[in-house]
């Protein structure tokens, strides 16, 4: 459980960076999310694979091809549906903790 929650929350963080700079290189990804190259990688492939994120290209300069990503309208509900589903854990995690200090100051 604790791997797949892991997993949500790097593809979470990949789709809205995505979102937010979708010309950024996997170099530039990877340092802003503190990933590895090949963890970021890993993570774009899974997103290809699950239809959330294309791969399309663009010429910056006639000699040479860059990529960008974008989210597709399924990566874009998926986006909501992940943010939705991390702010309720947040909210159980800070419910505990709140339970708990107030248990243990009374």
């Amino acid at each position: 459980m604790k791997n797949n929650k892991n997993n949500q929350e790097d593809h979470l963080a990949l789709l809205r960076k995505i979102q937010k700079k979708p010309q950024s290189s996997q170099r530039e990804l990877a340092e802003e999310l503190g990933f590895s190259l090949g963890k970021l990688n890993y993570c774009i492939k899974a997103l290809q694979k699950k239809g959330l994120v294309k791969l399309e290209n663009f010429k910056k300069n006639p000699k040479k091809i860059n990529y960008f990503y974008t989210l597709t309208p399924v990566g874009f509900r998926e986006k909501t549906q992940l943010t939705i589903n991390f702010m309720k854990r947040k909210l159980r995690e800070y419910d505990e903790l709140k339970r708990e200090l107030e248990s243990k100051y009374k």
